[in-house]
């Protein structure tokens, strides 16, 4: 194999449900997909047509701006053709359940639903009733693996690495989809990872899952190579898990006083969206090693990965040149 050849693997599961359960193997394959995705988002022509003829329903139960729109470009520029489906002027508004709808679009004969529920299990249930591949986009406070994969490949393409490394993951991990993907993905990985949040916000027994956790910033933050900060997510929340916002930025907002603890060339990322002034600075962008924009960049290169090995047609060829599948 010359120099300009490279040899993929491939993920062979049928759906993409979460990352509990992912071997470092099957990670490895798709977060080493994703960077053959780099180059050809920087390209003028940013459009293969790898999914021509695929077709891929975005199926949002929730709002959604980042995962929706980069779910959407992924899928058009592999040249697949790319449904949004509007929820809130949709059937299920009708009082049609989530089996009903299930049945519908596995009558369309779609290759590949990216699904968002607010119920935990439901996107699993839903895999189980139609016969194309399915993708969780974010089901409750269950999991986002598309996220935590996109996380992994942001640290790895700027450390080169995962294995070995302290990451804290700072916030509402109480209510976080995003934790629990990444729990599952960097322990996988090697990784140890800590968590940093008031007692409210973290969940009986996550001990289990292999973590510290920490209730206060500077002793968590001590010596970090990540520091991945979640928002509140008060849409979910029912009751009173902090006196204040004031106060819970106080203690929980990163600021350059606490980040200070961590290492200094240590990373510092956020999922979005980003409540200015609650657990972020007002202004993230300055503080130092902000990853955040990387992570939305790659976003798309990790679900163009994601589409493709579900749904490739094998035509690598333009993909990566004079690859092998």
């Amino acid at each position: 194999m010359n120099t300009n050849e490279q040899t993929f693997f491939r993920y062979h599961r049928r759906h993409l449900l979460g990352t509990e359960g992912l071997t470092p193997e099957e990670i490895t394959i798709l977060l080493d997909r994703s960077e053959t995705h780099v180059q050809q988002n920087r390209q003028a022509n940013k459009k293969k047509s790898v999914l021509y003829g695929r077709t891929i329903i975005n199926l949002f139960f929730e709002d959604s701006t980042r995962t929706r729109t980069s779910f959407e470009l992924a899928g058009k520029r592999l040249g697949g053709d790319v449904i949004n489906m509007s929820v809130s002027t949709s059937s299920v508004k009708k009082g049609e359940t989530l089996i009903d709808t299930a049945m519908t679009l596995n009558a369309m004969h779609p290759d590949v639903l990216v699904v968002r529920h607010p119920q935990s299990g439901a996107v699993s249930l839903l895999s189980e009733k139609v016969n194309c591949a399915v993708i969780n986009g974010g089901d409750g406070a269950h999991e986002h693996p598309t996220q935590a994969l996109l996380d992994a490949l942001t640290i790895r393409r700027r450390l080169g690495h995962l294995s070995g490394l302290v990451i804290a993951i700072c916030g509402d991990v109480l209510h976080s989809r995003v934790a629990r993907s990444n729990i599952h993905l960097l322990n996988t990985m090697g990784a140890r990872v800590r968590l940093i949040a008031p007692v409210t916000l973290i969940p009986s027994g996550i001990e289990h899952l292999g973590v510290e956790v920490f209730h206060d910033m500077d002793e968590g933050l001590k010596g970090v190579d990540i520091v991945m900060m979640l928002r509140l997510q008060r849409e979910r929340m029912q009751g009173n898990f902090f006196p204040s916002i004031r106060e819970y930025f106080n203690f929980f907002g990163l600021d350059e006083a606490k980040l200070a603890n961590a290492k200094d060339n240590a990373l510092i990322m956020h999922p979005g969206p980003m409540n200015r002034g609650v657990e972020m600075a007002v202004d993230p962008s300055e503080l130092r090693g902000s990853v955040i924009n990387q992570q939305v960049t790659n976003g798309i290169n990790v679900r163009m990965a994601v589409l493709f090995d579900l749904l490739g047609s094998g035509s690598e060829n333009s993909l990566a040149g004079s690859a092998e599948v």
